[in-house]
């Protein structure tokens, strides 16, 4: 059963950082995208950044880009966010989950699953 289990979320000022990480276990193939959403207050679910655990392939929403990077540990049990800079806007319930990249979009692939996710609030 695969399970993800996201960490690291909190209160900063803006211009401050945080570092997001999601626990993978029970995946039983290797080539799968691990994506970090983004769900603002009174807003839908938006992919932020994603990456290839077989390959280390990255990829970021406009939003981002420049600001937060994505990395998976050696062992492929963790896919961590780094989000530097942040601003306001950033505040919301950050979930990971298996994605894919459609039409210049990160999209949730593969599973019909969302954990609890992990609050990140940025005050102005």
């Amino acid at each position: 059963e695969v399970q993800l289990v996201e960490s690291g979320g909190g209160l900063v000022q803006a211009g401050g950082s945080l570092r997001l990480s999601c626990a993978v276990s029970g995946f039983t193939y290797d080539d799968y995208t691990i994506g970090w959403f983004h769900q603002a207050p009174g807003k839908e679910r938006e992919g932020v950044s994603c990456i290839s655990v077989n390959d280390g392939s990255t990829d970021y929403a406009d939003s981002v880009k420049g600001r937060f990077t994505i990395s998976r540990d050696g062992a492929r049990n963790t896919v961590y966010l780094q989000m530097n800079s942040l601003k306001p806007e950033d505040t919301g319930v950050y979930y990971c989950t298996q994605a894919a990249q459609v039409k210049g979009r990160i999209v949730p692939w593969g599973l019909d699953y969302w954990g609890k996710g992990t609050l990140v609030t940025v005050s102005s």
